[in-house]
Formats: structure tokens, sequence, C-alpha cells
């Protein structure tokens, strides 16, 4: 009984984010020219989303997660000829969830102020943004944690998705100004892990400190990459290894000169990635 009253007490805490409006798809694939369109005019070159802007006219946002909340791969499977056209679906779903999400509490400076309901306790750190608010995908509601962690990850095992989901803060991989596509994916994960590890805030060694600095997306996430690395044939890989991969030669060349060199976790930034906030 007591299970059943805090399941009952957890659902009915959740901050539910329903569509405006339902779309009506005769026929595939899957649309996502809309999403297409958003990223285009609110994100700029740093990642960062022209959150006001985007408040003041989320036409395109509507109508895109109005599609996403009447069909998803799971509800309508002949939309989603492949794994490919899934796995777009399910990354652009991610993003324009977390970007439907942010505006529902806008103006805030992190996700982290989204808070869990003043009922429960010890629930766990910005949980009221990732866990308690509940969009749709396919006429059915989950979490933005639960998309990632029970559906995305275990369905896919491509660690390329830490770099493409996008988290709404300044430590998560940039939001592209275009939405992903089914025809290109493959390349446009290779795409956003290079761009994510070329940047200084997400891999650099530092000689004088005798280090090699990553994101902590390596350390929370370890097991997925380590795992695809046995997937691919190698024996007792390590975090580098896979992170070399998709290294310049100029920074692969540093990594393999600071082989004895400690690794340590860069703490993530959770500062909304917002244009109008400063640095």
């Amino acid at each position: 009984m007591k299970i059943l009253f805090l399941s009952i007490l957890l659902l009915t805490a959740c901050t539910d984010l329903p569509p405006t409006q339902t779309p009506r798809l005769d026929k595939g694939p899957f649309p996502h020219e809309a999403l297409d369109r958003v990223q285009q005019r609110f994100v700029n070159v740093q990642g960062r989303v022209d959150y006001r802007g985007l408040l003041q006219e989320p036409a395109d946002l509507e109508l895109y997660y109005g599609l996403l909340a009447a069909y998803s791969p799971d509800s309508h499977p002949q939309f989603f000829p492949d794994r490919q056209s899934r796995l777009a679906y399910w990354i652009n779903a991610y993003n324009a969830a977390t970007l439907k999400a942010v505006l529902t509490h806008y103006p805030i400076g992190s996700v982290g102020e989204v808070e869990a309901p003043a009922l429960l306790f010890f629930v766990p750190d910005k949980s009221g943004f990732f866990y308690f608010q509940r969009p749709i995908f396919g006429g059915e509601q989950q979490s933005l944690y639960h998309l990632e962690n029970d559906l995305i990850r275990p369905r896919f095992a491509d660690p390329r998705i830490h770099f493409a989901l996008n988290c709404a803060s300044r430590g998560c991989p940039k939001l592209p100004r275009r939405a992903f596509s089914a025809e290109n994916l493959d390349a446009e994960l290779n795409r956003e892990t290079r761009i994510f590890l070329s940047e200084q805030r997400n891999f650099r060694v530092d000689f004088a400190e005798h280090a090699i600095y990553v994101s902590s997306l390596f350390d929370w996430y370890r097991e997925d990459y380590l795992q695809w690395l046995v997937a691919e044939g190698e024996t007792e890989p390590t975090i580098l290894d896979y992170i070399s991969r998709y290294l310049s030669i100029a920074k692969r060349n540093r990594l393999e000169q600071c082989e004895d060199c400690a690794l340590r976790f860069i703490a993530y930034d959770w500062q909304l990635n917002d244009q109008h906030l400063a640095d």
C-alpha cells in the first residue's frame, strides 16, 4: 500500500508538458523541418539559444512538439523505416522537449532552478527538470531522464549520443544549428563528437600539472564508452582510447606525449545555455 501511494504521489507531482496543437501526419518519413527552422533561427554558432525570442515566436517548436507528442517510432513504426530514422527521432525529440521544458519555466538561470515537488524529500539533484517534467512522445509521457537512460542508451548503445543530446546547460555539447537527420546521422554524430572534443572546456592536456582533463560526461557514462570499445574488439580499453578516436592529429599527439598523466574530470557547468546570460 505504501509503494502504491508513493507511486501515485510521484505521478501527481509531475509537470505535464501538453502540446498546443495536434498536427496530422498521413505518411512518412517523420519530418524534422520545423525543428530545423527553430535551431537555424534561435541557436547561434556558440550553441547558445535565444530563449527570449523563442518564447515570443514558438510556432515552429510547438508544431514540432505536437508531432512528437502524436507520433513516435513506438506508436507509428511505419514512419521510421530503419535504425537511423528511429535514433534521429529520439535525439531530436530529447532536444526539442528540453527546449519546451525550459520555455515552460523561463526565465531561469539554470535547469537546477526547476524545483522538485516540495512534498518530496531526498530527491536527486536537478530532478525537478529531468525527472518531474513529463513531455509526451507518441502519446506516452516520458521524463527526459528516462528517455535518455531507459530508451536511447540501451536501445542504440552508441556513445556518440552523449555529444548530440543537449541538456540546456553550458557544460553540455553545443546544440547544433540544424536538426539531426536520418540520412546523414552517422556523419553528424561523428561531427558533433569531434567538435565536443576540440573544445578546451571538454578536453585538454596540461603538461605543467601532468594531467589530462576531460568532461564529466566521460565519468558519468564511462561504461557506455568502454562497452562500445569492447564490442569493437578492444581488450582492456580505457576512456582515453575512446577519446583518441575523435581527436585532431595535434591533440592526439599531445595525448600520446602525456601517457603517464593523471585523468581528471572537469566540473560540469549547469548555467543555462542562454544567449542573454553573461559568461
